[in-house]
C-alpha cells in the first residue's frame, strides 16, 4: 500500500518498569474495559473494599445482562497467591450479590503452562477466566493486547442423564403446546436436513431436542407452550447475529450466557418470512458444535 510504512514493536515487561505500573494498568481498562476482550463491557468499580480481604482490582458487568467480572491484574508471572485471591474475591462477591452471575478474571503478563493447569482444574466448578498481557513499545507509544487463554466452561446444554430418564413423545408436546406450534419443530427440522439429513426431533421432558443417529446433538433446541415458540441456538454472542436479528424484526429474548444460546420467540409466520436468516443461524450453530 502507497504511503504506508512498517514500525516493529517491542515488548516491554511492565514488572519491574520504572513508570508502568498495575495502577497504569487498571487505569487503561477503566477508560475502555472492551479491550480486554470480555464483550461489551462498562466499570462498575476499582479498588473495590472486600470486607476482611483487600481490594479487588477491577468490577466489571456485562452491558446487556447480568453477568459480572471479578478482575485481577499481575504484572509479570501469575503464581499461587494471585490465583487464590481472584477467587476469593469473586467468591465475596457472589456472596454478597447473588442477583447477578459472576466470572472470576486472572489477568497476567506470563500464564506459565504450569498455572494455566493448575486454573484449568477449577473450570467448569468456578467460572474462571485466564488473560496473558503484553505491553508493547510502538514508537515513541505504548500499547497493551490482551489474549485469551483460557475461556470459562459452558456447561452443556443436555445432560445425558435427563435424556434418558426424561423421554416423552409428540403427543405430550401436542397437549403441552399445540398441534400448530410442534409443527414449527418439523419445520425447523426439514431445514437441518438440508445440510444433515440424519438428524430427528427427540422429545424430553423440559425441551424438544435433536438426535443424530439415536444419540443426543442438542446444538439447537425447543421450547413448546400452548401460545408461543422458542428457539434456542447455542451460538457466541456476536454483533453480526444481533443485527441480523434486529434487522428481521425477530423477537428476541435475551443471550443466556450461563448456556451461550440466543434464545427466540418464533411464530409460524416467521419461517417463511426469515427463512434464509433462520437456515442460516441453524447452520451457524451446527458448525460451531462440530
Amino acid at each position: 500500500m502507497s504511503g504506508t510504512s512498517f514500525v516493529k514493536s517491542q515488548r516491554i515487561w511492565l514488572h519491574n518498569h520504572a513508570q508502568l505500573n498495575e495502577k497504569w494498568v487498571q487505569d487503561q481498562i477503566a477508560a475502555d474495559p472492551s479491550i480486554l476482550g470480555l464483550g461489551d463491557v462498562i466499570l462498575r468499580d476499582k479498588e473495590r473494599l472486600q470486607p476482611g480481604a483487600g481490594r479487588l482490582d477491577l468490577l466489571l458487568q456485562d452491558a446487556e445482562s447480568s453477568r459480572r467480572y471479578e478482575a485481577e491484574i499481575q504484572l509479570g508471572r501469575t503464581d499461587e497467591s494471585h490465583i487464590i485471591r481472584t477467587i476469593e474475591y469473586w467468591d465475596i462477591e457472589r456472596k454478597r450479590y447473588p442477583q447477578y452471575d459472576h466470572c472470576a478474571v486472572i489477568v497476567a503478563e506470563e500464564i506459565t503452562a504450569r498455572f494455566l493447569n493448575v486454573i484449568s482444574l477449577f473450570n467448569g466448578h468456578i467460572p474462571l477466566i485466564a488473560i496473558q498481557m503484553s505491553a508493547l513499545q510502538v514508537a515513541e507509544h505504548m500499547t497493551l493486547t490482551f489474549t485469551t487463554v483460557l475461556n470459562d466452561l459452558s456447561l452443556g446444554l443436555v445432560d445425558e442423564d435427563e435424556e434418558i430418564s426424561e423421554i416423552t413423545d409428540r403427543a405430550y408436546w401436542e397437549e403441552r403446546g399445540s398441534p400448530s406450534t410442534v409443527a414449527i419443530a418439523d419445520q425447523l427440522l426439514e431445514i437441518i436436513r438440508t445440510f444433515d439429513p440424519a438428524f430427528d426431533l427427540k422429545y424430553n421432558k423440559f425441551y424438544i431436542g435433536l438426535a443424530k443417529e439415536g444419540h443426543p446433538d442438542n446444538f439447537v433446541i425447543f421450547r413448546d407452550k400452548k401460545k408461543s415458540f422458542r428457539l434456542e441456538l447455542h451460538l457466541p454472542k456476536s454483533q453480526e447475529i444481533d443485527d441480523r436479528l434486529e434487522t428481521a424484526n425477530l423477537d428476541l429474548m435475551d443471550y443466556d450466557d450461563r448456556w451461550g444460546s440466543y434464545r427466540v420467540r418464533l411464530a409460524a409466520t416467521d419461517l417463511k418470512a426469515h427463512s434464509e436468516l433462520l437456515a442460516d443461524l441453524l447452520k451457524a450453530a451446527y458448525q460451531y458444535a462440530h
